[in-house]
């Protein structure tokens, strides 16, 4: 549809509000700030509240002009979705951050693809279908981001997934990504469900894809190490050239790129796996040593060059470490693999208000 479109609906904090999308979502943003409309930084417009009289004549006129404009104006049959996201995120535990997501225009949707970190529901939804709005879900402690969506075609409910991590950078097609759940229209019910089901569910599937990187990458370290150690190393670079005999003695810049992999998703793991293993044990000692070699190379640059450090001793010192002890930490690590069930216990939902004439049940 080409059309300007928009939907209005209601919000407890910004009264009536108003989201202009479609390829034309220029026009409809035109004439709902001819119509008195206010955009906020979100890029949600709306009209001032607890003025009723002045919103319903600026509703009537938006009504009236979209002839004019030949834009299509809808009413929501939920309510605004950034109110239920700022309810959901007031219940879940720790400190949770919400805001408002404009896909005005199809394409800004389409770049949200990518991003997704999601096996189920949402992520086919998102690519398949029309979604103007959205929520996004941030816990500031861990940066973990959740993207809360209407469910299309249904009168009540939403459905949850997340964004790719950071440390991840883009998600889409990840076989590691967690699917995303269903929730139903109440903050307590989609609290509980996110809680008890989905977040358990998204670390063990961060776990899994950061010990997944680590085993990859070692496995090509150790092909690169091999090929040294056998002699098959190559002579000649790119262009034929014949390489320097003090560049081969040298780790190649492969084998650099790769134990940043190991420097960046290792640590995490490494932390999970010592608090799981007894203080002194055998098992213990070897994660220190893989600690202590991981602290050597960043202390060298912090391990964020895209060539090798120098001097490069200590990486050829921590590779051979990493090289031979890493079968221990593979297997400590999915042994400590955290839990699909949460370590607290669920939220409670609120009490359900009894029918006039009924005795209040005791505690």
């Amino acid at each position: 549809m080409t059309d300007p479109q928009i939907i209005l609906t209601y919000s407890r904090g910004r009264g009536i509000v108003a989201i202009p999308h479609g390829t034309r979502y220029k026009a409809a943003h035109q004439l709902l700030t001819s119509c008195g409309f206010r955009e906020d930084e979100s890029g949600v417009h709306h009209l001032p509240d607890g003025e009723p009289d002045l919103a319903r004549d600026r509703v009537a006129s938006l009504v009236r002009l979209s002839k004019f404009y030949r834009a299509e104006v809808t009413t929501g049959s939920r309510q605004f979705i950034g109110d239920t996201a700022g309810d959901i995120a007031a219940l879940l535990p720790g400190e949770w951050k919400a805001r408002v997501e404009i896909y005005s225009n199809p394409h800004w949707q389409e770049d949200l693809v990518p991003w997704l970190w999601d096996s189920g529901e949402l992520a086919r939804v998102v690519r398949h279908e029309r979604v103007p709005c959205a929520a996004a879900l941030t816990d500031t402690a861990s940066e973990t981001t959740l993207l809360l969506i209407e469910r299309p075609d249904r009168e009540a409910g939403y459905l949850v997934g997340a964004l790719s991590p950071e440390f991840f950078e883009e998600g889409h097609g990840d076989r590691h990504a967690p699917p995303g759940i269903a929730v139903l229209g109440s903050a307590a019910s989609a609290a509980r469900a996110i809680t008890d089901h989905y977040l358990p569910a998204y670390r063990r599937a961060v776990h899994d894809r950061r010990l997944a990187c680590v085993a990859e990458a070692l496995d090509r370290i150790r092909t690169e190490h091999d090929d040294q150690s056998t002699g098959t190393a190559p002579e000649h670079d790119d262009i034929g050239a014949p390489v320097p005999e003090e560049r081969t003695a040298r780790l190649p810049g492969r084998v650099w790129e790769e134990f940043r992999s190991v420097l960046r998703h290792a640590p995490p793991l490494l932390d999970r796996c010592r608090s799981s293993a007894p203080e002194g044990s055998p098992e213990d000692r070897v994660l220190a040593r893989l600690v202590d070699a991981l602290v050597d190379v960043e202390s060298l640059d912090g391990g964020t060059s895209s060539k090798p450090p120098v001097p490069d001793a200590p990486l050829r010192s921590a590779v051979d470490t990493w090289l031979t002890h890493g079968e221990t930490f593979l297997r400590r690590a999915r042994a400590a693999a955290p839990p699909t069930r949460p370590d607290t216990p669920a939220i409670a939902p609120p009490p359900r208000p009894h029918p006039p004439g009924h005795p209040t049940p005791r505690r």
